[in-house]
């Protein structure tokens, strides 16, 4: 077999093989830094999971819109029955670090008022309140800037755009506004669970003036 068959053969299995190990070297690089930043071994997993659930979200709309002919009409398309391959691993990656992005911001607010003294309900509840007019307004541009794509010819971008506008917009609302918090509630001050034998690292970055200085 040789030409464009072959091209897209073997494009197809690069694709198989290789994106196990790009989700896996991203969520375990992220767990890196978060653990560090945050000195929590909590922290990491809750917001890996959660990243998770946003990229299945989008990946599932993309294949009832996509694949399964939905919408048609009002994207403008023709639907070929499948999900271009590189637009879900694309879509991971991007939102990925979009959303870690402003995650990072809101667990830094939350965790300076954890380590100022409030209770880990208060500092949620403080570092939401606080951060919610940032996220919201980075949010809205993205899910503006990704709905363009939208509306573009191109199918495989229309994907990408579709999915991603939809993976912010979930991720900014349901997910960080509200998965988020939940979840750092129920834990209580387990989210700030850090092994003894990793007291070493650093992670003093997100510590508010007066903890670092008591």
């Amino acid at each position: 077999m040789s030409g464009s068959p072959a091209v897209h053969h073997d494009w197809s299995a690069v694709l198989r093989a290789r994106t196990p190990l790009v989700v896996g070297a991203v969520a375990a690089l992220a767990f890196l830094v978060l653990m560090i930043a945050f000195r929590s071994l909590i922290l990491p997993v809750v917001s890996i999971g959660l990243n998770l659930l946003s990229v299945g979200a989008a990946c599932g709309l993309v294949t009832l819109i996509f694949q399964d002919g939905h919408l048609q009409g009002l994207l403008g398309f023709t639907s070929y029955g499948a999900v271009s391959q590189w637009v879900p691993l694309f879509t991971f990656v991007l939102l990925f670090g979009l959303s870690m992005d402003y995650h990072v911001f809101i667990l830094s607010r939350i965790r300076e008022r954890w380590a100022a003294g409030a209770s880990t309900t208060d500092a949620v509840t403080g570092g939401i309140a606080v951060s919610a007019g940032v996220v919201t307004s980075a949010a809205v541009i993205m899910v503006a800037v990704f709905s363009i794509f939208a509306t573009l010819s191109f199918i495989d971008v229309k994907m990408l755009g579709v999915g991603l506008a939809f993976a912010v917009l979930l991720d900014a609302t349901i997910v960080r506004g509200i998965l988020v918090p939940a979840a750092m509630a129920l834990l209580g001050d387990r989210c700030w669970y850090l092994p003894q034998r990793l007291g070493w690292l650093p992670g003093m970055l997100f510590e508010s003036p007066d903890a670092m200085a008591a």
